[in-house]
């Protein structure tokens, strides 16, 4: 069978295929500096003490370019909301923050989930994470499925 011949067969075959849906991944990433504490250790214990850390944190978006402009998600906008809640965050104490007086890498995490998903409805993970000592956390709701 010549090239031509299979790329003709190809070429119908993909025509009578149905269109599956394209989707994609899209990522943002902030980062800002602020301390806290977790006076709940017990004495001596590191993290009872005031400290800080570095912090970045990616939210991710799945699904489908939109017409007419293309998009999945407007960065524009995304950028925007992200500045708000660095403008919350960055160089403060975080226990002192609503809804973080425990201030966890799980609990910021959830914090900047709960901030964002009524905004930016193709979000579909938060992951903050400490660069400097290794450490991070994801959340991804268990209902949503992982493409």
């Amino acid at each position: 069978m010549t090239r031509k011949t299979l790329t003709r067969r190809a070429s119908r075959a993909s025509a009578r295929a149905p269109a599956m849906p394209r989707r994609v991944e899209l990522s943002y990433r902030f980062g800002f500096d602020a301390a806290h504490h977790f006076p709940t250790q017990a004495k001596g214990h590191p993290y009872r003490n005031l400290h800080g850390h570095s912090f970045s944190v990616d939210i991710t978006f799945h699904g489908s370019p939109q017409p007419p402009h293309g998009f999945v998600a407007d960065f524009a906008r995304i950028e925007k909301l992200c500045a708000a809640l660095r403008r919350q965050l960055d160089h403060r104490l975080l226990n002192e923050i609503d809804g973080l007086a425990l201030p966890s890498l799980e609990n910021l995490t959830l914090w900047i989930w709960d901030r964002l998903i009524g905004k930016l409805p193709a979000l579909t993970s938060v992951t903050v994470r400490r660069d400097s000592l290794g450490q991070s956390c994801s959340y991804r709701p268990t209902e949503q499925p992982i493409p």
